[in-house]
Parts: structure tokens; C-alpha cells; sequence
């Protein structure tokens, strides 16, 4: 309970015209991709990476938060609270990705800002991996034609090779995300993300716990989805939390298969547009 309270204090301290207008429109389900949360075991250091990358401090709320378009990337380790478990290869989510204009570019400037990139598979040039010392795996691919230099584009599932048509399916009827690929891989798409599963190679645990602790998508009228979701036998970890004064409002379940969610109503939303 301790965690969600204080998600929902940084959720509702900071400014909706500004914070959150990194979300891109909703879809037709009311759903859009929100942020990673991230159990930093140094909160400073991993910050400098990211604003090193391209993102843009928020200020408000407890969590040290950056803002990319398409992704909120929230910073926390609260007192008391264990260090992670672990990276995030070995659990249910394998990597998350961004997306940039140029890789090669993108690779020099960061290296000489100490960001600690890897290089792509196979010599690939135009793919690159960032692998901070918590073990958050980030893959960034190239995109000449979008519009912003660096923005959010996916988050990769390992998962047992049986399961990935049954992995899509409830992201789809959950979510409203629509089904399709991603080269190789089965995915499903949401505003703002790519959801892709892959094979997993071997046991994948829980994302809770782990340097990428949860991941967050932002919800349209969230007590009618909390409803629709109970209908459909899906539990809610935590109950639906709300603030009165400003109506904002949060509440987390797991999929099936161990990742840790959460679900946010944000008043006054501003969309990318």
C-alpha cells in the first residue's frame, strides 16, 4: 500500500499541461502508454542518463522523474525499501526501446556524456543497446522519419514459446491493442508503444521487485475500466485509489504472466499531438 501511495503522490503533484504531455492519444479502449518505474539504486546516476539521452527533468512529487515523449521515466528507492532483485533480463519484461533519428550520432554524443552504450547485434549499425549499472536494458533502434529525436517505442517480453498467442490476445482485449508484428516477433500496439514477445530462453520472474519494478499505461475513466477488468476475472492488486480534490487516480494488477501494472487516470491529460 506504502507504493501506491506514493505512486499517486507524485501522480497528482505535478502539473497535467506539462508532466504528463508526453502520452500520446488514447485509443479507442481509453488506453495510451504512461512510464516505466524504475527501483534505482542510484537515483542520481541513472537521471544523468537519461537527461543525457534526450528527456526533460519534471519537477514536482518525490519521485525524480524525466519525461521522453511517449514515456515517463520515474526514479525511485524508497527508504526501507530492498534494492532490485535484478536487472531486467531474466524477468518477464527482457528490454524496453526507444527510438532515435540517427543511432551512430546518437551513440557518440552519449558516450562522450558517459552514458554506457553497447553496440548493436551482428554489427548492426543502426541498433545500439544502453545498460545502466542496475541492469535496465534499453535497446534503441532508428527511425529517420520521426518526428522528435528520441521517443519511447517498445517494451520486449520473453515468455514461453506456447504462450505468446495467448500473451498478445489478453494485451488486445485488455488493452485494445492491436494485434500484429514487429519483424520476427509477434507484438501488439498501443499509443506510444509496441508491445513484442519473444521466446524466452529460459524461467522469467516477476517484473515486481526488479529495476524495472512495473511498467504504467494511462487510462480514460478509470472506475468504469477497473469495473470492466473485475468483470473479466482480472484481480486489482491494489484497489482503485482516488484524490478527491483533483480526481486523479491509480491501481495496479499483474498480467498472467507476472508484470507488474499500473493504471492511472490523469486529470486534464495533455496529448501529444
Amino acid at each position: 500500500m506504502k507504493r501506491a501511495i506514493l505512486s499517486l503522490i507524485v501522480i497528482l503533484s505535478l502539473s497535467a499541461g506539462t508532466a504528463w504531455a508526453q502520452a500520446f492519444p488514447p485509443n479507442e479502449a481509453g488506453v495510451t502508454m504512461g512510464h516505466w518505474h524504475l527501483n534505482s539504486r542510484d537515483v542520481a546516476a541513472n537521471k544523468k542518463i537519461f537527461l543525457a539521452m534526450g528527456g526533460t527533468e519534471v519537477k514536482g512529487g518525490n519521485f525524480e522523474t524525466v519525461r521522453f515523449p511517449g514515456v515517463l521515466v520515474i526514479l525511485h528507492q524508497a527508504a526501507g525499501t530492498p534494492p532490485p532483485k535484478g536487472g531486467t533480463v531474466g524477468s518477464i519484461i527482457n528490454h524496453v526501446g526507444f527510438t532515435v533519428k540517427n543511432v551512430q550520432e546518437s551513440v557518440k554524443a552519449w558516450r562522450a556524456a558517459g552514458v554506457p552504450v553497447l553496440p548493436g547485434g551482428n554489427g548492426r549499425t543502426d541498433q545500439a543497446f544502453v545498460v545502466t549499472a542496475d541492469e535496465l536494458r534499453i535497446e534503441i533502434l532508428e527511425n529517420k522519419d520521426q518526428k522528435f529525436p528520441i521517443q519511447h517505442h517498445h517494451v520486449h517480453f520473453n515468455v514461453p514459446e506456447p504462450v505468446i498467442p495467448q500473451i498478445q490476445s489478453w494485451y488486445a482485449k485488455t488493452f485494445g491493442a492491436k494485434p500484429g508484428t514487429r519483424g520476427q516477433n509477434q507484438a501488439a500496439d498501443l499509443p506510444g508503444v509496441n508491445l513484442t514477445f519473444s521466446k524466452a530462453d529460459g524461467p522469467a520472474v516477476t517484473t515486481r521487485g526488479r529495476v524495472l519494478d512495473h511498467i504504467g499505461f494511462d487510462v480514460q475513466n478509470l472506475e468504469a475500466f477497473c469495473k470492466k477488468l473485475e468483470a473479466a476475472g482480472i484481480k486489482l492488486d491494489r484497489p482503485l485509489t482516488r484524490n478527491p480534490q483533483t480526481g486523479g487516480a491509480l491501481a495496479f494488477i499483474y498480467d498472467p504472466w507476472g508484470t507488474y501494472i499500473e493504471l492511472n487516470e490523469r486529470p486534464n491529460a495533455v496529448y501529444i499531438q
